[in-house]
């Protein structure tokens, strides 16, 4: 019984981190679908949701005008949500033709505030944006091209950490593998069909396909495309549109956000559990391989490790004394001081797939 626990388990979470980038590899090279960009220039719809931004907001304002896109075209839509501490002032001074404010008394969520903005959008094409991190002057022209392929719906860009906030792609932090992998991994998916989900830093809609969200959505930025998925409609990467965003600051942040991340991946779930139906979702393989066997791995882990206690024999010692040293390394970590493991997290914090929102 032991054996055959540690086996499944071992097959189980190889599958996850490394036979499934392999299948999508092979996946890619006999089926892979190129996007037809080209150059369309719709009226496009920024929407950023705002709670208390007030260090963040007139910066982000200023860095929208600075985009590189006619202004004629394009509509920046500030959705406040029950801001106090002067959010909402800084923002109605830039209140324009091109620049409008939609304000609430009351704090409902990021949710209801995209509801909101998105309301309000007068344009074909809407981008979704938080205030914090800025965006590069060219990566909304880079959004809209993709647009031009009738099956793309919706568009993903790609988040660059920074050491400070002002700075651009060449002075980027140092970028963690597992980073990496998860770029790589997005890039096979969208070359393929679709990604199981988007950068909620910078991502693009067509407008028509937007549905409102239930209010206590966590993950915006993984229900949206997934609707889109299964609309029968392509979710694009697109590592040519770049935000920045700095590196967080301690470990706990950073822990923070990936609890958020695994909590809202569980909602998804109980929000549109027709994901799990192969009929009706088109990436069903990726979603399940990318999404939901993530959300199962610490499981067979435990499993793995447990079944391995009782096989302390032969071949069985090698990743017994693996997996010790590897929860070894954890617990030395997590009990290093502070100030090593925030020194640690500025070199080497990822971020994930949604930021925590104020």
């Amino acid at each position: 019984m032991a054996e055959a626990i540690f086996w499944v388990s071992f097959a189980f979470v190889f599958y996850t981190f490394a036979g499934y980038p392999l299948l999508l590899m092979v996946w890619r090279r006999l089926a892979r679908k190129p996007v037809k960009r080209g150059f369309w220039q719709p009226s496009v719809s920024i929407v950023i949701a705002a709670h208390n931004e007030a260090m963040h907001i007139e910066t982000k304002i200023r860095n929208c005008l600075e985009l590189d896109y006619p202004c004629h075209k394009l509509e920046i839509i500030l959705s406040l949500d029950g801001s106090t501490d002067g959010t909402e002032e800084i923002a109605r001074q830039f209140e324009s033709a091109m620049v409008r404010v939609i304000p609430s008394l009351v704090h409902e969520g990021k949710a209801a505030a995209l509801n909101r903005g998105v309301a309000a959008a007068n344009n074909k094409v809407v981008v979704f944006c938080d205030a914090r991190q800025r965006i590069h002057p060219h990566a909304l022209r880079q959004l809209i091209t993709n647009f031009s392929d009738s099956t793309v719906g919706a568009v993903s860009g790609e988040l660059i950490l920074v050491e400070t906030e002002s700075s651009d792609d060449d002075t980027s932090a140092p970028m963690g593998l597992y980073w990496r992998y998860e770029k790589w991994m997005r890039g096979m998916e969208s070359d393929i069909h679709s990604t199981a989900g988007a950068t909620g830093a910078l991502y693009a809609i067509r407008r028509e396909l937007f549905r409102p969200l239930p209010e206590d959505t966590i993950l915006d930025d993984v229900l949206v495309p997934m609707r889109i998925v299964m609309e029968r409609k392509r979710v694009i990467f697109d590592p040519r549109a770049l935000a920045y965003d700095k590196v967080a600051c301690c470990a706990e942040i950073e822990f923070r956000r990936k609890v958020r991340t695994l909590s809202g991946n569980y909602q998804l779930l109980v929000q549109a559990p027709e994901l799990l139906l192969p009929w009706r979702n088109p990436i069903f393989v990726q979603f399940v391989s990318h999404k939901l066997a993530r959300l199962l791995t610490p499981y067979f882990l435990g499993a793995l490790f447990v079944s391995n206690c009782f096989l302390l024999r032969g071949f069985y010692l090698i990743p017994f004394a693996l997996q010790f040293a590897w929860y070894a390394l954890a617990l030395a970590g997590w009990l290093a001081p502070e100030r090593q493991q925030g020194q640690l997290a500025s070199r080497t914090a990822m971020v994930g797939k949604s930021r925590e929102f104020s």
